[in-house]
């Protein structure tokens, strides 16, 4: 049987895709200007001297003009790899050639380090669904980033990236869901 919260995730998780799914591509390239901008203004407040994020897919908020800005910078960045066991394995961005993980996702193609290399970052930048108004993250549903999030003894500041209006008032929780400390959208920063 399905818990209720479950099954509202899964039908707003459907309605967030087809949202993605359909938003106009100058709206898009308008967004990935502004996210990147907002990114860069994070990051330069946090001063982390690394960090890790992740390479977007096509429908989700674009972090690869980010992801060159930290490169010329010199900061070092883990980008998660899936595992077959739910798990994540860490690489650092390159700026090279990407290839594809275990779930389609894609993925660096440098060498994967010790899955603890992610406890010595200073800023973790994750993908979303959605985020409420309390910080509590609604990822796609297979649980990597609450794994990794849950696990952690000290956990540096973690922003969930995404479009503006993925910033909800309110969302269907279980125990196992991890909050996140903020969020970055093409709109601004905001702290939980």
């Amino acid at each position: 049987m399905i818990s209720e919260p479950a099954g509202a995730k899964r039908a707003l998780r459907a309605e967030l895709r087809e949202r993605r799914r359909i938003r106009p591509s100058a709206e898009r390239d308008a967004a990935s200007v502004d996210l990147t901008r907002q990114l860069i203004a994070l990051t330069s407040a946090l001063g982390p001297r690394s960090l890790a994020c992740y390479l977007s897919t096509p429908d989700e908020p674009e972090t690869r003009p980010f992801l060159a800005w930290t490169a010329e910078q010199g900061l070092e960045v883990l980008l998660p790899i899936s595992r077959d066991d739910g798990l994540l394995d860490w690489a650092p961005y390159d700026a090279s050639d990407e290839g594809s993980d275990v779930i389609g996702m894609p993925v660096p193609t440098s060498d994967i380090v010790a899955p603890i290399a992610i406890n010595d970052v200073g800023l973790i930048l994750v993908p979303a669904a959605a985020v409420d108004r309390t910080g509590m993250r609604m990822g796609w549903g297979r649980g990597y980033f609450d794994k990794t999030l849950g696990s952690m003894d000290r956990r540096p500041p973690v922003f969930a990236v995404l479009f503006d209006d993925e910033l909800v008032d309110e969302l269907p929780r279980e125990k196992h869901d991890q909050p996140v400390d903020g969020v970055v959208t093409p709109g601004g920063i905001q702290r939980f």
